[in-house]
């Protein structure tokens, strides 16, 4: 993952992102292999042993049974404890209530470097190793499969190998010698991965390719020659970044064919194309871009290990913002996480969506947040769902309405109607189809803008075959007002009247034209430098933002919305006042 893209990943998981690939998987049956009976939290280990003797000794099958999966972020990998990073404490009603939501798997990453000694023999607190044990435990009774690793250390330490290579390595080795020697006996519904998102500060391409294999094999030779169920367990190795470039690929399935094991799996991670993932640099929307860099990238996966036989564990996906942060428009976030869905399943990949803390499920309760983004990852474990070009349908305030239409994605299932809760809309009267375009009648937009006030006026289902309805919110509105303000360099409040718009993105110009703003590469910044209040008509200029500013540069914002609309905007950092001013 490039710098960029890595600060974001930091920050955003600090802040209870998400980041970051919901996949399905292709292998037939993936979905109806071996049930396991959730287990009294007084019943001994004997239940995580029933199910890991229904492991099937193809890796390829074992895997597909991991089918879906699901990350416990920001917990155990939380710095320095559990707990530090929002979440609560990890339960057994936190798997009782993942089995119920249909996962088969889960991931717990571990941070280790905050309970274990600096120097040799690299100790790690007892407490701390019980209580990962602890947890692995209440998730195996439930009959889950378990991967654990080593996680952040990967940038913490780990990073430091040219620099500090003997020492690094030393740590690494002892690290998993501890890990190993206390799971050993585990079922073998647990997985054991080598490391987090590898990287390596100051390296060329060929050192990070040899620091990886040193530690891939060092990892793997530790825990076959640990003793018990470690001798076939299916062992995890990644890529360089868990990243799916090909070179990188390469490496690893070079590593992996070197190490004569069929028990091994490969990993890697998606969080889509960066600037639509953070909407940065004008990436908006789930453009063409976007969508051909997710099925090359897991074309690349496919063809490197999964048509060889070789499992592929999609250990993490979704975006580098979180999922209803607003940073990524609603219906955009939809089709690019239907999307991944299906290119995972179709090329084979098991896969474990990214939750940092209550991104999808409620920790306390262990419901959705979202029903619709429930009712999309659900359905996409067995089909598509189709989509359409936009989920807004803007009609101006004042003025007469016009027709619209709108582009459908069908994904292969054909339209079923167009509904306004139980009602269906009448073909003809309502609206037109010819081929994939939707077009909805004057007459019908005029019945559903009401009394045309600015705002939500109506929400239609355009409804499929198959897969879950695609909403289309009919909004009424008048063109963005915003008002002069004045603020510090820590956050500047611009008074907006939204009038029923929303922004989609913000260019930020100096008077030569440059990028104003942190990254000098793109005019458009990304959109998470802005927070937009629609309840309380503010937009937020945020500090990372503002503080990146030239002192007494004037500088050209131009905001913009899914309206079409534009309003441009002038700000100034004298020192720490900021100066706004409307155009």
């Amino acid at each position: 993952m490039k710098d960029a893209q890595q600060t974001a990943r930091t920050r955003n998981r600090r802040l209870h992102r998400t980041a970051g690939l919901l996949v399905a998987l292709v292998t037939t049956g993936a979905l109806c292999g071996g049930t396991a009976i959730a287990a009294p939290a007084e019943q001994s280990p004997s239940a995580a042993e029933a199910a890991g003797a229904r492991v099937p000794q193809n890796p390829m099958a074992a895997v597909a049974r991991m089918q879906p999966s699901w990350n416990l972020g920001n917990t155990l990998d939380a710095i320095p404890d559990e707990t530090s990073w929002g979440n609560p404490l990890t339960t057994k009603a936190t798997f009782d209530g993942l089995r119920a939501q249909g996962f088969r798997s889960v991931r717990i990453p571990v941070t280790w470097y905050p309970h274990q000694s600096d120097t040799a023999p690299y100790t790690v607190d007892p407490v701390w190793m019980n209580r990962v044990k602890q947890v692995v435990d209440l998730a195996l009774a439930d009959g889950l499969y378990v991967e654990i690793n080593v996680h952040h250390d990967s940038w913490k330490w780990i990073a430091n190998m040219s620099t500090d290579h003997d020492n690094v390595v030393a740590r690494f080795n002892s690290t998993w010698q501890q890990i190993a020697t206390v799971f050993k006996d585990e079922p073998r519904t647990l997985l054991m991965e080598s490391i987090n998102e590898p990287q390596f500060s100051d390296a060329t391409d060929a050192q990070k390719t040899q620091y990886l294999r040193e530690l891939n094999t060092s990892f793997h030779d530790i825990v076959r020659n640990s003793g018990g169920r470690n001798q076939d367990r299916l062992l995890v190795l990644p890529s360089e970044e868990t990243n799916n470039a090909q070179h990188w690929l390469d490496d690893l399935s070079t590593t992996m064919s070197s190490l004569h094991d069929r028990n091994l799996v490969a990993t890697v991670h998606y969080y889509s194309w960066y600037p639509f993932s953070v909407n940065i640099a004008n990436g908006t929307t789930y453009d063409a871009t976007a969508q051909k860099d997710l099925t090359e990238g897991f074309a690349r996966v496919h063809d490197t290990f999964v048509a060889k036989g070789i499992p592929v564990y999609l250990g993490e996906y979704g975006l580098l913002t979180s999922p209803y942060s607003g940073v990524v428009e609603r219906g955009e976030m939809l089709k690019y996480f239907e999307q991944v869905n299906y290119e995972a399943r179709r090329n084979g990949m098991t896969s474990a969506v990214w939750d940092a803390a209550n991104d999808f499920l409620n920790r306390g309760t262990m419901q959705w947040q979202v029903p619709e983004m429930k009712a999309l990852i659900q359905s996409s474990w067995r089909t598509r769902s189709g989509t359409a070009s936009t989920d807004n349908v803007f009609l101006p305030e004042s003025g007469p309405i016009a027709a619209q239409t709108i582009t459908l994605n069908r994904n292969g299932l054909w339209f079923a109607g167009l509904w306004q809760g139980d009602r269906p809309l009448i073909p003809y009267v309502d609206y037109t189809l010819d081929g994939d375009r939707l077009t909805l009648t004057a007459d019908a937009l005029t019945r559903l803008a009401g009394d045309r006030a600015a705002g939500l006026k109506a929400t239609l289902e355009v409804r499929y075959s198959d897969g879950v309805p695609w909403k289309l919110f009919v909004r009424s509105y008048d063109k963005p007002v915003m008002s002069d303000a004045t603020g510090t360099a820590d956050g500047l409040t611009i008074p907006t009247r939204f009038n029923g718009a929303l922004m989609a993105n913000v260019q930020s110009t100096y008077a030569d034209g440059t990028a104003a703003g942190p990254a000098s590469w793109t005019t458009y910044q990304t959109f998470d430098n802005y927070r937009t209040d629609y309840g309380a008509d503010t937009t937020t200029v945020k500090p990372d933002f503002l503080k990146s500013l030239k002192d007494g540069a004037p500088v050209t914002l131009t905001f913009r919305f899914w309206t079409g609309d534009t309003v441009t905007y002038h700000l100034t950092r004298s020192g720490n006042t900021v100066t706004g001013t409307a155009s």
